[in-house]
């Protein structure tokens, strides 16, 4: 006579062992519960950057559409053109924008940005020149380079400017500073280079 022994359930390391079938609810639960992780490690961080980056290209698109009516273009001009026009724009400056014009005779960089009174004293000392030189209600900037930029100095305001004349063939330098703002000025310059 054989003895009884009871049905035992297999050992807990044993119940994903080739041959015995997982319960259906646990296959259930752990296919949820990676659908869960993965939604949380790929899904979330893809989402932020898509919201990010659709911000980002909206507010560069608004900058655009701002200076496209100008003429200017929204940021900095590249490094060789800032040298060769002689335009050294301080760091931490704030809408920047530039337009370049060349022809046979003359080549011109229009140039707008604002900064702080400490970026202002930078820019004029790198040029060469200083504060003292600015001329109250001096508009340096010609009409007609108002016109190519759309620059409108006829409000009344707190105007200053300067021509700053080099020899070639370096560029002379026409700016106009408005104060309206006293902490953080706005700067425009036309830089006129001829070959």
């Amino acid at each position: 006579m054989t003895p009884f022994v009871p049905h035992q359930s297999p050992p807990p390391d044993e119940a994903g062992v080739p041959g015995r079938p997982e319960h259906r609810r646990r296959v259930i639960r752990r296919r949820f519960l990676t659908a869960v992780i993965i939604v949380l490690l790929i899904g979330i961080p893809a989402g932020y950057l898509v919201i990010s980056a659709n911000q980002s290209r909206d507010s560069g698109k608004d900058k655009e559409r701002k200076y496209s009516a100008t003429g200017l273009t929204a940021g900095w001009p590249s490094k060789v053109q800032r040298r060769l026009y002689d335009v050294p724009i301080p760091r931490y400056s704030d809408d920047v924008a530039y337009y370049e014009t060349n022809n046979w005779k003359t080549s011109r960089l229009y140039v707008q940005f604002l900064t702080s009174n400490e970026g202002l004293d930078k820019f004029l000392d790198k040029i060469g020149t200083n504060g003292g030189t600015l001329a109250d209600q001096d508009i340096a900037i010609s009409p007609r380079d108002r016109r190519i930029v759309g620059w409108d100095f006829s409000e009344p305001g707190s105007w200053s400017g300067l021509t700053h004349e080099q020899k070639d063939p370096k560029p002379s330098l026409d700016v106009v500073v408005d104060r309206s703002d006293p902490d953080h000025p706005m700067v425009y310059v036309v830089s006129t280079a001829t070959p």
